[in-house]
C-alpha cells in the first residue's frame, strides 16, 4: 500500500477493510514506510508493520 492511501484510510470517516498478510487490521497511524496497526480480533496487540504488507479490500457494507 502506498503512503498516501494509508494516510487517507486513517483519516477516513468510513471503515475500510485492510489486511496485513491476510489478517484483518485497523491502521492507527502512518509513520513513513510503516504503520501502527492492531488485528481486529486482538485490539490490544498493537504492532508496527511495513506498508508493503498492507492490502485494502474495500469498505464495509452496512
Amino acid at each position: 500500500m502506498d503512503i498516501q492511501r494509508a494516510e487517507k484510510i486513517v483519516d477516513s470517516e468510513v471503515f475500510v477493510n485492510v489486511n496485513y498478510h491476510g489478517i484483518p487490521v485497523y491502521i492507527q497511524e502512518v509513520k513513513g514506510e510503516t504503520a501502527k496497526v492492531f488485528p481486529l480480533d486482538a485490539i490490544h496487540h498493537e504492532q508496527e508493520v511495513d506498508l508493503d504488507g498492507l492490502n485494502e479490500s474495500g469498505p464495509i457494507s452496512l
